[in-house]
């Protein structure tokens, strides 16, 4: 067995004009003051990292590299959650997605897709001049809007959909793998690829590519009423990533699962800062345990009540404790009787 590591941070929701927030050398520098060991990077965020130059200059990768060890960190990994989702976009949200790529591209939707393609392209070469081996990501959706089927989808219309998911993700997934690096599809609301039943009509379609993975987010399973652990007893083996993010579900009389347009405050399904919700850590770091997870337990801080900067301080010491040191020893060694072939046969009854 692998022991997790870990605390890390994903710092797309603490990057900010002020300081320490404004910078890659300063978010570290606060984030290592608070007890992570390293940080997950949104490329979108140019106050943190230009994803261009990382895919190809040397230099600069260096440079970065620097700034992360000077502050006792290592990056676990790189995110394109933005680029990711403009992959794929249905009109009916082409212009609401207008804000995750560059102005000049506002409203042309072919535009912003092969945009994006050309962002993924750029963080499979950057994480390998990192010496990453994973990278988080959005699947985009072409038939969210069809997610609860009333007027009734037409026959083969989902079939259609993941078609042209696959269409659009292979020739990434193909670059990802000519660089070493598995794409972890973060499952979620608003995605086509948000449970297991869609991750597994997309790794029909895209021939179980060895490349597309999961990002495993527990919260996004609360928030449909999704048994989180049986996912991981299914998954095991393409769970690359762990987001540690926290939720809880509440309905009552008057709202369920699709919140009724309400703010996050007044939803019955929210997240929530670690330790303030409902997900089981205990039965996840357990399992992620037991099937040799080894890749880094990384705080996605989100919450509709607690300030950021204390869901980030608490979070580090939460995820510290809930780290399970693997065993290299059996707890019942003690009353070993040792390895004997002819011991074992007479213990058997065989001659």
């Amino acid at each position: 067995m692998k022991t997790i590591k870990g605390p890390a941070l994903f710092l797309a929701q603490f990057a900010d004009d002020k300081a320490p927030f404004n910078n890659l050398k300063n978010i570290t520098t606060w984030a290592a003051s608070i007890g992570y060991k390293a940080v997950q990077i949104p490329t979108w965020d140019a106050r943190l990292i230009d994803l261009q130059r990382a895919a190809e200059d040397m230099d600069y990768v260096n440079e970065i590299k620097a700034v992360v060890k000077e502050a006792g960190l290592e990056i676990s990994d790189f995110s394109t959650h933005l680029q990711g989702q403009l992959v794929a976009v249905h009109p009916a949200y082409n212009e609401m997605f207008d804000a995750f790529a560059p102005k000049e591209l506002a409203g042309d939707l072919k535009g912003k897709s092969e945009w994006a393609t050309q962002q993924l392209r750029w963080a499979a070469k950057a994480s390998h001049n990192f010496g990453l081996k994973t990278h988080a990501t959005f699947s985009g959706a072409l038939m969210w809007h069809t997610v609860y089927p009333w007027p009734q989808r037409p026959t083969g219309l989902v079939d259609t959909g993941f078609e042209e998911l696959a269409k659009r993700w292979l020739p990434i997934l193909d670059e990802f793998d000519k660089y070493g690096v598995d794409v972890c599809y973060e499952l979620h609301p608003g995605e086509d690829l948000h449970d297991g039943v869609t991750f597994e009509k997309f790794l029909e379609k895209v021939n179980n590519h060895k490349r597309a993975n999961i990002l495993y987010d527990p919260s996004h399973f609360v928030l449909q009423c999704l048994n989180y652990l049986d996912f991981i007893d299914i998954y095991h083996d393409r769970i690359k990533m762990f987001h540690v993010k926290d939720a809880e579900f509440n309905p009552t009389g008057r709202q369920g699962v699709y919140g009724g347009y309400s703010g996050w405050v007044e939803r019955a399904g929210r997240f929530r800062s670690l330790g303030d919700g409902q997900v089981d850590f205990n039965g996840i770091f357990s399992k992620l345990s037991q099937y040799d997870f080894d890749g880094w337990a990384v705080l996605e801080w989100e919450c509709a009540l607690k300030h950021p900067e204390n869901g980030a301080i608490e979070g580090a010491k939460f995820i510290s404790e809930k780290i399970i040191r693997v065993t290299e020893k059996t707890f019942d060694d003690f009353a070993s009787t040792g390895a004997d072939e002819n011991f074992n046969r007479k213990i058997l009854g065989i001659s």
